[in-house]
């Protein structure tokens, strides 16, 4: 079967994205990882697929894997990239909404910047302390449409990203689904960099639902006023702002197209 997709980055964080509105593309979870593979297939953090809305609570629908093949319930980079998809391929501009397994997201699209509204944070933890190889640890954590895990540390290119984020990752305090994790360095005040390990991948250059994570731990904790400026690895600074409370969470960074193509599967 060929199947045309296209390519798209989100501040380093890139995807396949096809136009499944009508229903075509039936994927097995093995399709899935072939797509994502980086030498035999297109190569991607994650895959996405646009779908009808089926009960009109919004505008359209994704299906979204991670390149494992596993389903997730929400990506930040993800959902500003989709958004400005839907944008080219279904001929709208302005603001749209779709419907995630983390609930309904809601895009505004000016050009290649993207900003999206979260659903609300839920679960937020503080102070943890979580036994790990390297001793006893303070965790924090939030879900901000998936969970996450926050650590600070002094300097983010020391963060011993991939055997801790795997660790933490499967960790039994984060059972039975586990947890994204982020590494936080503080650069100044409102503005900090993000190194995150995701389920389903492992290091990424850039995780939007991590970085709005990373943003409201460090509002609690170290008194920072919205909106907080994020860099992460992909060289990008994302933008993450809320009210006081938590709510109202707006993500806004870069969305852009790589090519377009056509594979067989």
């Amino acid at each position: 079967m060929q199947l045309a997709f296209t390519k798209m980055n989100g501040a380093g964080n890139d995807f396949v994205l096809i136009d499944n509105r009508k229903g075509n593309a039936v994927l097995s979870l093995a399709q899935v990882v072939h797509l994502c593979h980086r030498q035999r297939g297109v190569g991607a953090d994650g895959l996405i697929l646009l779908k009808p809305c089926a009960d009109d609570k919004a505008d359209w629908a994704w299906d979204f894997f991670n390149s494992d093949g596993s389903e997730a319930e929400m990506c930040g980079n993800g959902a500003r990239c989709f958004a400005r998809y839907v944008s080219k391929v279904a001929g709208v501009n302005g603001n749209i909404s779709f419907l995630t397994l983390g609930g309904i997201i809601r895009a505004q699209i000016d050009g290649s910047i993207v900003t999206i509204n979260l659903t609300d944070p839920v679960d937020l933890r503080l102070h943890e302390t979580v036994s790990l190889s390297v001793g006893e640890s303070q965790i924090h954590s939030v879900n901000t449409g998936v969970p996450h895990a926050v650590l600070f540390v002094d300097d983010a290119d020391e963060a011993m990203v991939a055997s801790l984020g795997s660790e933490i990752r499967h960790h039994e305090h984060f059972g039975p689904l586990g947890t994204n994790v982020n590494f936080v360095q503080t650069l100044a005040s409102s503005h900090i960099r993000t190194r995150t390990y995701e389920r389903g991948v492992g290091e990424t250059l850039a995780c939007g639902t991590g970085v709005t994570a990373a943003a409201m731990t460090a509002s609690r904790l170290q008194d920072f006023v919205s909106p907080i400026k994020v860099d992460v690895l992909g060289g990008d600074t994302l933008e993450v702002s809320f009210d006081e409370d938590l709510n109202n969470v707006r993500l806004t960074g870069p969305a852009e197209f790589v090519y377009d193509g056509v594979i067989e599967i």
